[in-house]
């Protein structure tokens, strides 16, 4: 099972988080499957690639108060990490660049593996 996790602290208006997160998400080709506000669960899309490559991602979100907020991504999926080049840490990738490419917040850190 390929997984890789990734924590991101970010500064944005608390209010705007979760519909931002939303579409961030859509924008990777990941549709929610659960929400409970503080965490959220995501999979991708079938029909690109082989059931066993089916990207799924966790996300909790933990807010220290009204403009900062953590937010711990596990992206994991059935396929074994053979290659370091896989396509869960392509999605991983994808998610990071996201993230960070983001104008609607501010990363402030990132650690990630």
């Amino acid at each position: 099972m390929a997984r890789y996790t990734g924590l991101f602290v970010i500064a944005v208006n608390i209010d705007n988080l979760r519909p931002l997160l939303i579409d961030l998400l859509n924008d990777c080709r990941l549709e929610i499957t659960y929400d409970a506000g503080d965490y959220m669960m995501a999979r991708e899309v079938p029909g690109e690639v082989p059931f066993t490559k089916l990207v799924n991602v966790e996300v909790a979100l933990d807010i220290s108060d009204e403009e900062r907020a953590r937010m711990n991504f596990v992206v994991k999926n059935e396929e074994l990490p053979l290659q370091k080049d896989n396509h869960c840490r392509q999605m991983f990738e994808l998610l990071r660049e996201e993230i960070a490419q983001t104008r609607q917040w501010q990363l402030l850190e990132i650690a990630a593996s």
